[in-house]
């Protein structure tokens, strides 16, 4: 499986940004996709995920209300829907899938697309 993920740019606080990312080879694999982002000097965050089965969804604490994920099955696609944006959600944003059978709150993932970089200024 390998992922694409696009999007990221440059937003005032406040504002909105989507991201996707792109599955490609053995998609028919993919059990769930996530979403997590890396600050600079700081460890890797989950973000959240989504079921590719059901559509069911899994967020942090430090986005809920703010983020929503979607998925377009019919094109391996998967979107995080950004919005009220503010400065410390700066980072990189990786976008990565699971084809191993694991709960929505499991941060172990099989495979990482690259990522970009989303920045939001004050």
């Amino acid at each position: 499986v390998q992922l694409q993920a696009s999007g990221g740019g440059l937003v005032q606080a406040g504002g909105s940004l989507r991201l996707s990312c792109v599955a490609s080879g053995r998609t028919f694999s993919i059990y769930s996709m996530g979403w997590f982002r890396q600050a600079p000097g700081k460890e890797r965050e989950f973000v959240g995920a989504i079921s590719f089965s059901d559509g069911l969804t899994y967020y942090a604490d430090s986005v809920k209300g703010r983020f929503t994920i979607s998925r377009d099955n019919a094109y391996n696609t998967v979107h995080l829907h950004m919005n009220s944006l503010k400065p410390e959600d700066t980072a990189v944003y990786y976008c990565a899938a699971r084809t191993t059978i694991a709960i929505l709150t499991s941060t172990r993932y099989d495979y990482w697309g690259q990522g970009t970089l989303v920045t939001v200024s004050s």
